[in-house]
């Protein structure tokens, strides 16, 4: 089984140094988060998944979750986890203390989400959409309904589900056929199959909550016609008791490649009783609000998991001895591996994307907060449209090297890493659902492209280049050097901006040919912005902590001599067009 030590010395240089967004740092209701207090959260948080978590990760593997005479059931040990794992308290970390929330900002909960997704991606799912259906509900439902269901959603004892996908659609929602008939009493009854619901049925908590997309039998067809409903598995009593079973059934759980502690489940929604979310017909505007957060989230949990790989995989490079190197070390026999220089390539690697994926994650969690809850209008609009654009590069970046940064973990275990013995390929398996999920990443790369570039709120990414720019103008000293690299790849960051706006206009051919290498450009030099932000910080306190900080600026070194040249390979494939690819006949 793989081992795992929360890296809580790199979350708290984020929290500590890079806190440094004066519209985050004007929130109000932050202002009391301190350091000390953060710090006690993240160790208390690092004991349950390095001691209780972890090893759910193994048991789920080997003993998945079951379909049993209509009943779901989680692997063992799963009951007695998720009781613990309420008890203390975390479901409830950023939600809001109005619903008995502890109202900790995503600066926070985020590095919280990263240490389960490390410690047991298939556990850390049962709890994860019921934080995006409290998000959903908080931000689209009635003072009625919030009531009634929040706080149980918030202590745990009720649990939340997305349920979009249909056996006829995919991505295109427009094709969904889930009908949902208005009652006298203003309820609809809901008729209809979802498929590939995650964490759909199980035996964790007393009720689950769906929410559904489905069209009312008045609504038109396509996107339009589509609206939000609560469905929960079982009725709730007006005086917040469970009642009666809802019509909502499992039909089955899906066998998986990885993550296969988490239920997939196949739902069958027969004239179940469901309650609207939002405005009728509005019901794609609504779940965005889950579905957006969500992909962040995911992409979290690929960089989660990367971390796992990297610690085992230095650990492993440490001790395990194959052949001699140039300036062999060893008399006799052979050097440890992590003495080659391939695989010291490989670690470093691993290293400077990790930690540049979590520095552009905290940039991002400022950004999230003050877009919810900034007073001035036009603040929150423009973090709103930073939040938009990076959420597709996040969700697909960190999956996408997550895939890379796996398959180097079980490259450098060799034979091992191949087996289940360690634990490698398990990691590896179970990160393979995550450039797929909410959204496959070729969609999030044309969502990226078609929609995020720029909006009825303006040009964003030039608003981004430039809220870049004018953070390095002003940098000098030992970052110089760094900033003139970055400055390059900048410009070739702009120059493909303007040649995927252009060519939208033109043809979109070559814009959806090119999605993907632009997303993984945009990504790849948002992540050397962090790093830049990180050596500032790094250089000026060098004197503090000499040893952390040296590791980070030669870490930082790497991922700009090794890494993000590979931002401007993916700008010079994309230009070449899709000519090619389009006359190309398949037989």
């Amino acid at each position: 089984m793989p081992s795992y030590t929360a890296p809580i010395e790199d979350m708290m240089f984020l929290f500590e140094k890079l806190r440094n967004n004066k519209n985050y740092n004007d929130l109000e209701k932050y202002k009391e988060v301190s350091s000390d207090l953060v710090k006690d959260i993240l160790e208390e948080a690092a004991k349950i998944n390095q001691n209780l978590i972890l090893p759910l990760a193994k048991v789920g593997d080997e003993n998945p979750a079951i379909l049993e005479n209509g009943v779901v059931r989680t692997p063992p040990g799963y009951k007695e986890a998720y009781q613990k794992y309420i008890e203390d308290g975390w479901t409830s970390l950023s939600c809001d203390p109005k619903y008995g929330g502890q109202g900790m900002p995503k600066t926070v909960s985020a590095f919280f989400d990263e240490m389960l997704s490390s410690s047991s991606l298939s556990f850390k799912l049962y709890s994860e959409l019921s934080i995006g259906a409290y998000n959903c509900i908080n931000h689209h439902a009635s003072d009625e309904i919030k009531n009634k269901y929040l706080p149980k959603i918030v202590e745990g004892k009720w649990s939340g589900t997305m349920c979009l996908t249909e056996p006829v659609c995919g991505t295109d929602l427009g094709l969904l056929k889930t009908k949902a008939e208005k009652q006298n009493d203003g309820t609809y009854k809901l008729s209809g199959q979802k498929i590939f619901i995650t964490s759909g049925d199980h035996d964790l908590t007393e009720n689950i909550i769906h929410l559904v997309i489905a069209r009312s039998t008045d609504s038109p067809a396509g996107t339009k016609g589509i609206s939000l409903f609560l469905v929960p598995k079982y009725i709730v009593n007006k005086d917040g008791s469970v009642g009666s079973r809802n019509g909502v059934t499992t039909g089955s759980i899906e066998s998986k490649m990885g993550i296969k502690g988490s239920a997939t489940c196949v739902l069958n929604f027969d004239d179940a009783t469901g309650y609207m979310i939002g405005k009728k017909d509005k019901g794609l505007n609504a779940m965005f609000t889950m579905m957006n957060l969500e992909r962040i989230v995911v992409g979290i949990q690929g960089l989660g998991i990367s971390e796992i790989a990297y610690q085992n995989s230095l650990a492993y490079a440490k001790e395990r001895k194959q052949g001699k190197t140039n300036n062999t070390k060893s008399n006799n026999g052979a050097d440890f591996i992590i003495e080659h220089a391939d695989i010291r390539r490989s670690l470093l690697n691993m290293k400077s994307i990790i930690e540049g994926e979590r520095a552009l994650c905290f940039w991002l969690s400022q950004q999230t907060e003050v877009s919810l809850n900034h007073p001035d209008e036009n603040i929150r609009q423009e973090a709103s449209d930073f939040v938009s654009l990076m959420t597709p590069v996040v969700k697909s970046l960190f999956t996408d090297l997550g895939m890379e940064i796996t398959n180097d973990a079980m490259q450098i275990y060799g034979g091992y890493g191949y087996t289940k013995d360690q634990g490698i390929e398990q990691l590896y398996r179970d990160n393979r659902i995550t450039p797929i999920y909410e959204g496959t990443n070729s969609v999030q790369a044309a969502d990226l492209v078609f929609r995020k570039l720029s909006n009825k709120n303006g040009n964003i990414i030039n608003r981004y280049l430039d809220l870049i720019k004018s953070e390095i103008i002003s940098m000098n000293g030992q970052t110089k050097p760094f900033i003139e690299q970055f400055s390059y790849y900048l410009d070739v960051l702009s120059k493909f901006s303007e040649w995927t706006i252009e060519k939208a206009k033109t043809d979109r051919d070559d814009v959806s040919a090119a999605a993907n290498d632009y997303l993984k450009t945009l990504g790849y030099v948002s992540v050397a912005y962090s790093w830049i932000k990180v050596l500032e910080v790094s250089f000026k306190n060098y004197n503090e902590n000499k040893k952390f900080y040296d590791e980070k600026i030669n870490t930082a070194k790497f991922y700009f001599d090794k890494v993000l040249p590979r931002a401007e390979q993916h700008y010079k494939s994309a230009i070449s067009g899709s000519s090619n690819i389009m006359n190309f006949r398949f037989n």
